[in-house]
Parts: structure tokens; sequence; C-alpha cells
């Protein structure tokens, strides 16, 4: 058996350049800490995992496999001198697609003044267009970076890095009833809350594994303190464009995000589970040499990685 309502959303994949320049931003600019490193020498890539562990963050001190707001760094050796290299941040026709993730710090001005003093770039800065209570700060590969208030208590001139949350990650879809249905029905997710622009013609869908029976959708009591959250964005009248040719999901060329990450209870009995739905399979567990992965697509053909929560039940493989 397995049970949807123990699932986390464990992490979001991006390729990146030069492994320096992405830890140190990453690190010493957003304050995350790097919990483990795998290296992969006879396939030629590395893999950086960061989130925040400091003495106020939400997932502090827990396994990998056992919590949300992780950051999955892939580095495929010799990019870093390849000055052809270029990752894809999916916000550039024709390659729109993923959008961006998402921090959520204790003080939004000084964070966002301390990034621009240190010479970090940004796509959208706090006093920039009509939404004064949002930026866009852009890492080493260009990939945007979202900045928001956690609506916690702010201290004047003071910033605590160990109380940010990886908050979100963002990616566009075509047709919201689908995807809506694929997150909540597939993969178990609740619908948190929706943000509706008509002035600009799109609507965002929050969702995450919040198990607080005391939690009201629409309320937007804490979901800016979330950690393990996904942000559905849609632009209204693509699933009935027949021009419209769909999102790249960042694995095909070029490449850039690669997949979010699900850690669930059972391995083994949750792809059980997903053959019955009749899921779209990237990778099986049999396939390939990795019998401890699967890949399942959604409905815009983005990769959801499963693997297994480790605190919950050891996997045989």
């Amino acid at each position: 058996m397995t049970d949807p309502s123990t699932y986390k959303f464990n992490h979001t994949m991006l390729r990146v350049k030069d492994p320096k320049a992405s830890l140190a931003f990453y690190q010493d600019q957003l304050g995350m800490t790097v919990l483990k490193t795998w290296d992969f020498p006879e396939a030629k890539f590395c893999l950086y995992f960061l989130a925040y562990d400091g003495p106020k963050a939400l997932n502090a001190g827990k396994d990998w496999s056992d919590r949300e707001g992780i950051l999955e760094l892939t580095h495929n050796y010799g990019t870093e001198d390849d000055a052809e290299y270029k990752v894809s941040t999916g916000n550039a026709d024709p390659y729109r697609g993923f959008g961006h993730i998402c921090v959520s710090v204790d003080n939004i001005d000084l964070v966002c003044d301390k990034l621009i003093d240190s010479g970090v770039k940004f796509q959208k800065k706090l006093t920039d267009g009509r939404q004064k209570d949002i930026a866009f700060a852009l890492d080493p590969d260009g990939y945007w970076v979202e900045l928001i208030w956690s609506r916690t208590p702010k201290v004047e001139n003071v910033t605590d890095p160990s109380s940010y949350r990886l908050n979100h990650t963002m990616i566009r879809v075509r047709d919201p009833e689908k995807s809506l249905k694929f997150y909540q029905d597939v993969l178990g997710m609740k619908l948190l809350r929706t943000a509706e622009h008509e002035a600009a013609k799109f609507t965002l869908y929050f969702l995450g594994y919040n198990n607080d029976p005391n939690f009201v959708v629409n309320s937007g009591i804490g979901v800016h303190n979330f950690e393990g959250v996904l942000e559905l964005t849609w632009n209204w009248g693509t699933e009935k464009d027949p021009e419209f040719k769909g999102y790249h999901n960042g694995n095909d060329q070029p490449q850039g995000f690669g997949h979010i990450c699900v850690t669930v209870d059972d391995l083994d009995a949750a792809c059980e589970r997903f053959e019955k739905l009749g899921v779209n399979w990237k990778k099986r567990l049999t396939d390939g040499r990795m019998k401890n992965v699967a890949f399942i697509l959604d409905e815009d053909n983005y990769w959801v990685e499963v693997i297994q929560n480790d605190v919950i039940k050891k996997h045989t493989n």
C-alpha cells in the first residue's frame, strides 16, 4: 500500500554551467547549505543538493529524502570550460516552460539591497513594474529566482538566512484542468491557493503536500512561509489555441531545468499505483541500471522523478 498524503515535494533540478559560480551564489548570496554531493565520474556528472538547514529552517536536520525545499544542481563535466555552453532558462521563446524557483525571506528590502550591492543582476527589482512586493534575481546561469516576503515580522536592518524558505517552483501549463487533475489525483498534492490576474490574462495555482487540518485554501495564511510548493502558471487560452505548440520541458535541447522530484512512502507500491492510474512513463523502476528511481511525465511532458523516502522505508534497491 502507498499513502499519497505522506509524499513530499523533495527537490527541483537545474543544470548549471559552472558549479563553483552556482554554489557561491546559492550558498554565499542566498544562504543555502550543501546537504549532499553525488559524483559520477564514470558518467561525467556531479549532483549537488542544497537546502536551508539553519536553526530556523523549516526542515532543519532532517534526512535529505524526508524533506522539502531542496535544490539539485547538475553539472556535466567540462561545461565550465565550454565557451559555447549555455543553459535554457525556460523564459525565452520558443523554449518557454520552466519559469523560476522562489525564495521567501524575512526582510525582502534588505535582502535585495544586499544582492544588488554584491553585484547580483536582477530581472526585476522591487521598484520595477506594478508589483512592488516581489523581485527576480538572476543566478549565474540566468535562471530567475523570485524573492518574496515570508510574512514573518521584520526587524529593521536585520536578515537571518536560516529563516529563509525555498518556497516554490513555477512551471507553465497549457491546460490547467488537466494539470490540476494530474498533480492532485495522481501525485496527491492539494490546492493551496489560486491567484487570478485578469488584466494580464493569467492564473496561478499553488499546490503542495499540506496536511494541516486547519489550513484554509486561498486564505493566504502560511503559504509564503511554506517549502515544497508547486506553482502552475496558466496563460489564458493556450488550452484552446490550435497554433500553440506546447511548452519546452527543459530536457529536450536546449537543456536547462530537468525535473521536480517527489519522495514516497513505498516506492514499489507507489509505482504500481501510478501504473494502475495509466501515467505516461519516462522511466520505470525496471528500466536501465538505476532501479531505485522512476520518472513519470505530467500533462505538459515535464519530468517528475519518484524516489524512496528512506526515513519511512529503505528501498530494496
